[in-house]
């Protein structure tokens, strides 16, 4: 797909800052962890990949806002744009070895998502949309499945770790879910589990507690790909903190089922 030029900008950026985290992960026993709690940590990789995307967007596109997951909120001077990163998606995998992690970058245009580039530099997958172009891995055209069936569906989603408040939540979740459908897998890259449902390899994903640095990009991915996204209740995703994406055959269904508490 010929991209606009500020895709162009995001996917150059996520290939550079890719590069430096796969010379980071071949060395990962190497790596300085710290923890910011259980099971959540951050490595001096993480910051380094921030540093490249924001090096590189900051410098095509100067007045524009900035969100990042180590480096926080900057207000730009144009107030209608903002970009959203998450420089590793995945930060536990990637300290345990486990090459299943990704770059995440969204552009937000007047309180909408409009872009997004995530990108799998482990195994060099590129996923990435742009509102009203289609949804796109590496050169080819990616589409949501077309399964109409829950017993036949596999669904991702994120246990929660340590301490959270949502885990009873989950646990009903999977109560009431676990019966009807194929499967449900937890793989730990919120970002990757809604490019693989815009890519058709899960039918839908679920999460609560979820930020918005760690979906942004997925959502304008999922939605391109023919999919729906909403917040679990509540108006906005961002705002809630929670999410439900499927194809379009099975969402109400799914969106029920993990309503229904």
């Amino acid at each position: 797909m010929q991209g606009s030029a500020n895709l162009n900008v995001m996917i150059k950026a996520a290939r550079r800052a890719g590069r430096s985290l796969v010379k980071d992960f071949r060395e990962v026993e190497n790596l300085q962890a710290g923890s910011k709690g259980p099971g959540d940590f951050v490595s001096k990789a993480d910051f380094a990949a921030e540093a490249i995307i924001r090096e590189d967007l900051t410098a095509a596109r100067p007045h524009y806002g900035w969100l990042g997951e180590e480096s926080g909120e900057t207000p730009g001077t144009d107030p209608t744009r903002r970009w959203i990163v998450d420089p590793l998606d995945g930060t536990t995998n990637f300290l345990h070895g486990l090459p299943h992690w990704a770059i995440s970058i969204a552009l937000e245009y007047k309180g909408e998502i409009v872009s997004g580039v995530i990108f799998d530099a482990a195994k060099d997958e590129m996923f990435y949309a742009e509102k009203g172009a289609g949804a796109w891995m590496n050169e080819s055209r990616i589409r949501v499945s077309g399964r109409n069936r829950m017993n036949e569906a596999i669904f991702a989603t994120g246990i929660p770790w340590g301490a959270k408040r949502t885990l009873p939540a989950m646990v009903q979740d999977l109560a009431r879910l676990m019966p009807q459908c194929a499967g449900v897998r937890r793989w730990g890259a919120a970002s990757l589990d809604l490019a693989y449902v815009a890519a058709g390899r899960y039918d839908g994903y679920w999460e609560r507690e979820i930020h918005s640095y760690d979906v942004a990009a997925g959502l304008v991915l999922v939605r391109e790909a023919g999919g729906f996204v909403e917040p679990i209740r509540g108006d906005g995703i961002f705002e809630t903190g929670s999410i439900v994406a499927a194809n379009g055959e099975i969402f109400t269904k799914f969106a029920e089922t993990v309503r229904s508490r």
